[in-house]
């Protein structure tokens, strides 16, 4: 049986940071590839020029998802309060963005900063979960007044000390307590952390907004050892009808490559890791390798 989900991927396949200017060929190549969306990384709002990029969605007939990146000026867990406010200015200059484009929903780690992996003492773990708790209530109070939901990511040990598995992330949302909490899972960190990931599908059940998927080693869909048939039977059983999309990065973008520390070329080509993903992934959602 074939599952109701459409095909996206994400424009950090190519660039970073992501750049109005960048929207008309790259639209009309992944369009051209037989992606139904495309997933926009936002790493600094002030590129996106909403205009321009809504009339190229148009243009190619493509459907929208925005996600964030947090890097460690952006933590709403910090102890620096300024900190937090930058984290929260620009989440909310996101959610502003995701309505105006017509997005559902605005994904992401964005409960702490990417990176922030330590041994801290069991008071300051607290303390950082209570305001991650307290922010992202915030933070969903104003997505709801958009329209909106958040879709709140797992990140892997190396990258988080926050939440890390289904788990964790089920615990935060059940905390804050508000219905455009959601989550968004992620294969690669899934890989790491997830024993049985059909289980954590199945554990977010209603709440998954969002999948994003590379191979185990952040490789092209198909290529490796991920357990696509576990990832099957967990959509298929909670009913998902969501948009599955790739999610690797550029070597080109050094600054970028070494934060997600990918310091060699994952295909041949950037353009061939799309394809022959999208390809792999069709396949797939039929229930075929």
């Amino acid at each position: 049986m074939s599952l109701p989900i459409s095909l996206g991927v994400s424009t950090w396949l190519w660039t970073s940071p992501f750049k109005t200017e960048d929207a008309v060929k790259l639209f009309a190549k992944v369009k051209q590839m037989g992606f139904d969306q495309i997933e926009i990384a936002v790493e600094d709002p002030q590129l996106i020029d909403v205009n321009r990029i809504r009339t190229e969605l148009s243009n190619q007939e493509l459907g929208v998802i925005l996600c964030g990146a947090f890097g460690s000026t952006r933590d709403l867990t910090s102890d620096d309060a300024s900190l937090r406010n930058t984290g929260m200015d620009y989440i909310i200059r996101c959610l502003d963005i995701a309505a105006e484009l017509g997005a559902d929903f605005f994904a992401g780690p964005m409960y702490s900063a990417v990176g922030k992996a330590r041994m801290v003492p069991i008071q300051q773990r607290q303390l950082e979960w209570s305001r991650a708790v307290e922010n992202l209530q915030a933070v969903c109070e104003r997505a709801a007044d958009r329209g909106l939901q958040i879709a709140l990511e797992p990140l892997n040990r190396f990258e988080s000390d926050l939440v890390n598995t289904v788990d964790d992330v089920i615990r935060l949302i059940k905390e804050i307590d508000h219905p455009a909490a959601g989550i968004c899972l992620d294969m690669f960190h899934m890989n790491i952390e997830e024993p049985d990931p059909e289980r954590a599908i199945r554990v977010a059940n209603n709440r998954l907004l969002h999948v994003q998927v590379a191979e185990n080693y952040r490789g092209t869909p198909g290529s490796g050892n991920a357990s696509w048939d576990a990832y099957y039977r967990g959509l298929d059983a909670i009913g998902y009808s969501g948009t599955v999309s790739i999610e690797s990065f550029t070597p080109e973008n050094k600054e970028l490559a070494a934060a997600v520390c990918i310091w060699r070329n994952l295909a041949e080509s950037q353009d061939a890791f799309a394809s022959e993903g999208h390809n792999f992934l069709r396949k797939w959602l039929t229930g075929k390798k």
